[in-house]
């Protein structure tokens, strides 16, 4: 694969709100603060900001954004659809864009009130779903799965029974999730460690799925600065160069309720970007320093760590175990606590935390940082990064 991407635009800066459940503001104002708090982390004024890109699913117009930030020219804007798999699809087209020369600073941003005033996990269709779309998941859900968890059970019962897994391996998951957000004071689960005796006792949603198995709904907002790594050399932070990105969407895709694959026990979607990433930057799991999954739900993140290669297809179960995926471990995971401690910012602050860990500036920082993998979205049309220091 030529690589025409990687290397030349780097995140130069971060922000993000607090994240509570109601944030008592519009998600307008949320978006505003979170990208100009990023604007401010680099040192660029908004008035150089001719690029935005977000989700299909946020509902601040970015024409709206530019005039509230004090734009001046925009150049350049674009969305990616299904909701958690965009968060790095943003940083791609941004990405492009500077290394295109068609903009020059990109901004991606997410902002939403998931809490207090819309519920995604709740199974109502969020405001964003067009009629076309309420049509498709009519033909392809199964009668009675109405919400995510509905739908990730599915595929967590058989790769439980493929491959021997089970509810406390998820909650191994969790348990490593908040062990990092107790020390993260931006979190929601700030000191509020969990053991997997009490993952065990949490009570079921949908089975094999207990309550601590699923992330937080969250009201708050988040954004990076993309621009070039020549001038992010010269700005206040160090860059977190852009080495890979990548989507994907693979064979018989159907949302989060691909049921009709030959196997639906693994993500052959996350396999697709896993193996564009490292195609394109060059290193292969041995060179990862740590990963950001996409953490909505705990068994997707098992399938995740096999995609990537870091065990062989089925073993994901034996790796996290005995602090593997835990500061000090093989492979550090969602040092900021995750979508299950920190917040639900549809994986925005993700990429942030990722930017922290290549910075050195982490609460959990794992040493020697070189590459970070950040993906996604799981179980849907997909993506990915790899950030690494200059």
């Amino acid at each position: 694969m030529s690589n025409q991407l990687g290397g030349k635009a780097a995140i130069a800066g971060i922000g993000a709100t607090e994240f509570s459940k109601a944030s008592g503001r519009s998600e307008m104002s949320l978006a505003v603060e979170a990208v100009t708090a990023a604007l401010a982390d680099a040192g660029i004024d908004p008035g150089e900001v001719d690029g935005l890109s977000t989700y299909t699913m946020d509902h601040n117009n970015e024409t709206e954004v530019f005039r509230n930030i004090g734009g001046r020219n925009l150049k350049f804007f674009s969305r990616v659809h299904f909701g958690g798999g965009a968060a790095c699809g943003p940083v791609m087209q941004a990405a492009m864009a500077v290394a295109a020369g068609v903009a020059d600073v990109v901004v991606c941003y997410r902002a939403l009130n998931c809490r207090s005033s819309y519920r995604l996990g709740s199974g109502t269709p969020p405001p964003s779903v067009t009629p076309a779309e309420a049509a498709l998941y009519a033909w392809y859900m199964p009668y009675g799965l109405v919400s995510p968890a509905s739908w990730v059970a599915i595929a967590a019962q058989r790769y439980m029974h493929e491959h021997g897994a089970t509810s406390e391996d998820f909650g191994r998951i969790t348990v490593a999730c908040r062990k990092h957000a107790a020390n993260n004071p931006n979190a929601w689960f700030y000191q509020k460690p969990i053991t997997l005796e009490e993952h065990q006792a949490s009570r079921w949603i949908v089975e094999p799925l207990r309550l601590l198995d699923c992330c937080q709904e969250t009201d708050g907002g988040a954004a990076v600065v993309v621009t070039s790594l020549e001038r992010a050399r010269k700005l206040k932070q160090r860059p977190a160069v852009i080495r890979a990105a990548a989507q994907g969407a693979a064979a018989d895709q159907h949302m989060m309720t691909s049921y009709y694959r030959d196997d639906i026990s693994a993500l052959p979607e996350m396999r697709l970007v896993a193996d564009q990433l490292y195609a394109q930057a060059g290193i292969g799991p041995d060179q990862v320093s740590a990963a950001i999954f996409y953490d909505h739900f705990t068994p997707f993140v098992l399938p995740q760590i096999e995609a990537f290669g870091f065990c062989a297809p089925g073993q994901a179960r034996h790796f996290i175990r005995d602090g593997a995926i835990e500061i000090g471990g093989r492979l550090p995971i969602n040092t900021h606590g995750g979508q299950l401690g920190e917040g639900y910012i549809h994986g925005m602050n993700g990429v942030c935390e990722a930017v922290r860990l290549v910075r050195g500036t982490s609460v959990n920082q794992v040493a020697d940082t070189r590459n970070v993998v950040v993906t996604a979205g799981t179980g849907v049309p997909t993506g990915g990064l790899i950030l690494s220091g200059d």
